[in-house]
């Protein structure tokens, strides 16, 4: 899984902790470095049991590590979309929106979920390009506060579960429609709750005052459909929901539609432009672009990590695996890619090189478990 590449790259010494690292420490969690922070990679039962466990009821995940940026003003919107090609003025006030911060190239220098607030904007960012997404926003949006909330705690809730567990506590939680948000009030504390996720699950993210964040976390604990999930788990998860991580799937290098993300850009958007390699997307929407990310079955057990190369019937390289692992859920190894236009098909044959290996492997439809949603 990508999250072993670079999770044990930082200088423990130098590591920063969420307002949750004591209760981790105490539901006896694996920590490691990860984006900087002490993080959790599993817990006790380990990855496969925490996976299935969300894919059954609920997990609870620490995401505190994540960038949560409020940005008053009437016209945050408007001066938003210089930056991003998501259509953000569309937005009706307590709905959000995925999109992507692009350069001149149209490459990826991050994604990031933004609400509309009735007064403002709310962005969530990752975790380990918080620091130059700020400086981007305060570069880009000159006149407007960029307050980076970063004393808050942000948990995610996510599983089959979570919205009967959370309607317990606030019951207007149970109808927020997929993609909205609002605020609520669990157990006397006050927190502002989006109904989204990096799971394929229905589910939470709930963002609360940072000394909350304990509190909250325990009485959601405490709820027996709920066990505590750590990062491994959220990988193999979003992994089999078919959806990106910034720095392996997606970065400056690849653009929003080689990367499959055209449904994130509407028509306005397409046709107007007015964000940071607009050109190469609109040529890319017409002419089609030199490669796409595809899914990729392995034939057998062995799965292909990140950095793989991909080859053609003939044993050319036509591409790079980016994420790969094994999928609990779908009880084999599973992978994500780019490959040359021209392989894209799914059931494409195609082979991996693992240890020097060519093996064969098939391109797939993502997701590779079907995504739930609620759609109300």
């Amino acid at each position: 899984m990508p999250l072993s590449e670079d999770a044990m790259s930082d200088d423990e010494a130098t590591l920063e902790t969420t307002p949750l690292d004591s209760l981790h420490r105490e539901l006896g969690a694996k920590m490691v470095p990860f984006a900087g922070y002490a993080m959790p990679v599993q817990y006790a039962d380990g990855i496969l049991k925490e996976h299935r466990h969300v894919r059954a009821a609920a997990g609870l995940f620490d995401v505190s590590h994540m960038g949560q940026v409020r940005i008053p003003g009437a016209g945050a919107a408007e001066a938003l979309e210089r930056l991003v090609p998501g259509d953000i003025q569309g937005l009706e006030a307590g709905r959000m929106r995925y999109t992507q911060f692009t350069d001149e190239t149209a490459g990826i220098l991050d994604d990031l979920m933004v609400t509309r607030l009735e007064d403002g904007l709310f962005l969530v960012v990752n975790a380990g390009n918080k620091a130059a997404d700020i400086a981007l926003l305060q570069a880009g949006m000159s006149g407007f506060e960029i307050d980076y909330q970063g004393d808050r705690t942000l948990l995610a809730l996510q599983g089959p579960a979570a919205a009967e567990v959370l309607a317990r506590m606030a019951p207007e939680a149970a109808t927020m429609p997929f993609m909205s948000a609002r605020a609520i009030t669990v157990d006397g504390i006050e927190a502002f709750a989006s109904r989204s996720g990096y799971t394929g699950e229905d589910g939470y993210e709930i963002s609360c005052a940072g000394g909350d964040g304990e509190r909250l976390a325990r009485r959601l604990l405490a709820e027996p459909e709920v066990a505590p999930i750590g990062l491994g788990a959220r990988d193999s998860l979003r992994l089999e929901a078919g959806l990106c991580l910034h720095g392996h799937d997606i970065d400056p290098s690849t653009t929003p539609i080689e990367a499959g993300l055209a449904w994130s850009i509407s028509k306005r958007r397409r046709e107007a432009g007015g964000y940071p390699g607009d050109a190469v997307v609109r040529r890319q929407l017409a002419d089609g672009p030199p490669r796409r990310r595809v899914g990729l079955l392995p034939d057998g057990r062995q799965p292909a990590r990140e950095h793989t190369a991909i080859t053609d019937s003939e044993g050319i390289v036509i591409g790079e695996v980016t994420s790969g692992g094994f999928g609990p859920s779908l009880e084999g190894p599973l992978a994500m890619g780019y490959v040359a236009a021209g392989h894209t098909a799914a059931d494409t044959e195609v082979g991996l090189v693992v240890r020097g290996k060519s093996l064969p492997a098939r391109v797939a439809k993502m997701p590779f478990v079907p995504q739930r949603y609620y759609r109300g």
